[in-house]
C-alpha cells in the first residue's frame, strides 16, 4: 500500500492497523534545536482517545506515547530538543477485540471502505478496519502536536489552532452564542451550550438504537501570517482541503464561506480592505489566491454517519452472494466528535509545512 505519506518540508507517514500491536508516525523535516518530549504530545492525544464518555467508542485505549527518535538530551539541557533528524512516534494497541468482528470476516458493510479496499488488494484486514480504522488518526494527532511546536517556534506570538463542532446530524449550533470556551465543558467539543445540552439527548436516542450520525466540524488558525503558499499548485487552501478531506468519513470540505459563497453577490463576497490592512468581512477564509492574507484561517469539514451500526444492512459477501450484516463491536455514535482534535492536528500539519515552505523560499 503506498501514499501513507503527507506534506513536503514537514512530512509526516503513518503505520499500523488499529488491531494490531501499535500504532504511530515519522515525522521528517522538523527543525532542529526545539523543546520536545512526550509531556507536549500526550495532552493532544488526550482529547482524541477513545472510551472518554459515553458518547464516543468504549474501546479503553491510553494512547501513551513514546518518541523513538529525533531526540537529545544530556546534563546541560534543560530537556529533550529535536536534532532534525527523523522523529518517530509509537503508540500500542491495548484494547483490541477482534473477537467482535469474526462475523463480518467475508461480509462488506455498507457504506464502509471494506468492498473497496477488496476490490483493490484482494485482501482486507477486517478487524476493525485495519489501516481504514479511524484508530489511525491518533498518529496524526501526535504529529500535529510536533507541528504546534514549529509554528511556535517560527512564528513570533505563536500560531493558535482550535476547532468546534457547530453540527451534528441536522442540529446546528446558534452562532451568536459561540463560546470558545464551552467546548471544553462538554463531550462535543461544542461552543454552544444550549445545544450542546440538546444534542446529548440527541445522540442518546441515536447511540440506545444502535445507529449513527454526521456532524461538521470548524476548525480556525490564528496568528498566519500572510504570505504562506503559492498561487498554483501548492495552494495553502489546496493543500488544508486535501488534509481535511483524507480524515476517515470526511465527505466535503469547505474555506472560508465555502458554498455559501455561490448565492453571494461579487459586492457581498469581497472582503475589502482599509489601511493597516483591515479587512472588514473574512468571506475568503484567509486565503486568497492560495495564499494567506493574514486574517484567521477558516475551513469546516463534513463528518458522514458512523458506517459500523447494529441495524441489519443488505450487503454481499466476498463470494459475490447477497446476504445481510449486523455489525458488533464498539463504535462511536458519531465519529464526528473525535473528529475535533484531528482536524486541528490537519490544520496544524499543513500551517508548518507551508511555513518551511516559505522560509526556504522567501527567507
Amino acid at each position: 500500500m503506498s501514499f501513507n505519506s503527507f506534506g513536503h518540508m514537514f512530512r509526516v507517514t503513518t503505520w499500523g492497523e488499529s488491531h494490531g500491536p501499535a500504532i504511530g508516525c515519522v515525522i521528517d523535516g522538523c527543525p532542529p534545536g526545539i523543546p520536545l518530549s512526550e509531556a507536549d504530545i500526550q495532552p493532544w492525544l488526550d482529547r482524541r482517545r477513545p472510551g472518554t464518555s459515553k458518547f464516543v467508542t468504549q474501546r479503553q485505549e491510553p494512547d501513551t506515547v513514546r518518541i523513538l527518535s529525533g531526540t537529545f538530551a544530556d546534563e546541560r539541557m534543560a530537556g529533550p530538543l529535536t536534532t532534525g533528524t527523523p522523529i518517530a512516534l509509537h503508540i500500542d494497541n491495548q484494547d483490541a477485540r477482534s473477537k467482535d468482528y469474526g462475523g463480518i470476516r467475508d461480509k462488506f458493510r455498507p457504506g464502509h471502505a471494506d468492498y473497496a479496499y477488496w476490490a483493490k488488494y484482494g485482501v482486507r484486514d477486517y478487524r476493525g478496519g485495519g489501516r481504514q480504522s479511524a484508530r489511525e488518526t491518533a498518529s496524526r494527532v501526535g504529529a500535529g502536536a510536533v507541528a504546534r511546536k514549529v509554528l511556535n517556534h517560527l512564528v513570533p506570538g505563536g500560531v493558535t489552532v482550535r476547532a468546534a463542532m457547530i453540527q451534528m446530524g441536522p442540529h446546528a449550533i446558534d452562532r451568536a452564542r459561540w463560546d470558545w470556551s464551552a467546548c471544553e465543558q462538554n463531550p462535543f467539543w461544542c461552543p454552544d451550550p444550549q445545544t450542546a445540552e440538546r444534542w446529548g439527548d440527541y445522540l442518546e436516542g441515536v447511540r440506545k438504537a444502535g445507529s449513527s450520525t454526521g456532524a461538521i466540524i470548524e476548525v480556525l488558525a490564528e496568528g498566519v501570517p500572510p504570505g504562506w503558499g503559492a498561487p498554483l499548485y501548492g495552494k495553502l487552501d489546496q493543500d488544508l482541503a486535501s488534509a481535511l478531506m483524507s480524515i476517515n468519513a470526511v465527505k466535503g470540505v469547505e474555506i472560508g464561506a465555502g458554498f455559501a459563497a455561490a448565492a453571494f453577490s461579487g459586492e457581498d463576497n469581497a472582503d475589502e480592505m482599509r489601511s493597516g490592512p483591515q479587512f472588514l468581512s473574512n468571506h475568503a477564509g484567509g486565503i486568497l489566491g492560495g495564499i494567506s492574507t493574514g486574517q484567521p484561517v477558516v475551513a469546516r469539514f463534513a463528518v458522514k454517519p458512523t458506517s459500523s451500526i447494529l441495524t441489519p444492512r443488505r450487503t454481499i459477501d466476498v463470494q459475490g452472494h447477497e446476504t445481510d450484516i449486523l455489525t458488533k463491536g464498539r463504535h462511536d455514535p458519531c465519529v464526528g466528535i473525535r473528529a475535533v482534535p484531528v482536524g486541528e492536528a490537519m490544520m496544524a500539519i499543513v500551517l508548518a509545512d507551508h511555513a518551511l515552505r516559505h522560509r526556504g523560499q522567501c527567507g
